[in-house]
């Protein structure tokens, strides 16, 4: 099994930002064009782009879109994108744009059936965000918190065919504190189901440690704050990926 980087792109307002858990009022702008940075990213050896539309997960609706459809058209990386997917519609608006994979969060939990009929339909073209507060899974761009479990919700899901799960443990987002291994692992070990590690890389170190579980379903990471406050390089990290 092969363990890919994501270099993570955040979009507000148009610009390239951070938050801190998922705070909307904690927020740093590390560029001014989306673009751009996928550019670097992508010549410096990415081969996927992680992107959340962070005024769609709140507004519940695609409000950067047309970053992320450059995004796909002009650079030679695969894509994905979550925030602000509430429908088929929104689905198949990527998808047939040439989009990679779309990320399913706050939809997984207020229309399970649906959701269930988009993994039927896509198959691993849908990817899970289980977003986590406390074991449980929050919606609307973190700003709810349900009565869900994420491990259950990613049970239920993982028999519908989902083939590939988020994992954010928003308490550790955008805190340089390290991942979340134990649920990490727990939830592949759980569902049988390939997850992607995001929220809390402080270094190196926190991807390698990730890697030693690919053989465990963990088949990536998600790079964002460690990467723009520079305790790492995208060359670097893309090293573990290789090694």
């Amino acid at each position: 099994m092969s363990f890919t980087i994501y270099p993570a792109i955040d979009m507000r307002d148009g610009k390239c930002v951070r938050l801190e858990q998922g705070d909307f009022n904690k927020e740093t702008v590390y560029g001014e064009n989306p673009f751009e940075v996928a550019k670097e990213f992508v010549e410096t050896g990415a081969s996927w782009i992680h992107m959340v539309d962070l005024d769609g997960a709140k507004a519940g609706s695609k409000q950067n879109a047309e970053h992320v459809l450059r995004v796909t058209k002009e650079l030679d990386c695969k894509v994905q994108i979550g925030g602000g997917i509430r429908s088929e519609e929104d689905v198949r608006f990527y998808l047939d744009q040439g989009v990679d994979r779309v990320i399913i969060g706050s939809l997984a939990v207020k229309d399970v059936e649906l959701t269930k009929q988009l993994l039927r339909q896509y198959g691993d073209q849908i990817a899970i965000g289980l977003d986590a507060r406390d074991g449980y899974v929050s919606t609307a761009g973190w700003l709810e918190k349900s009565e869900i479990q994420a491990i259950d919700l990613g049970r239920e899901l993982a028999e519908a065919g989902a083939k590939t799960f988020i994992y954010t443990d928003i308490a550790k987002d955008g805190m340089l504190s390290g991942p979340n291994v134990k649920e990490i692992v727990r939830l592949g070990e759980v569902t049988g189901v390939n997850v992607i590690a995001s929220g809390g890389i402080q270094g190196l170190e926190d991807l390698y440690k990730l890697k030693e579980y690919k053989d465990q379903h963990v088949i990536g990471s998600i790079v964002g704050k460690a990467l723009y406050s520079k305790r790492f390089t995208l060359s670097e990290a893309l090293e573990v990926e290789g090694s």
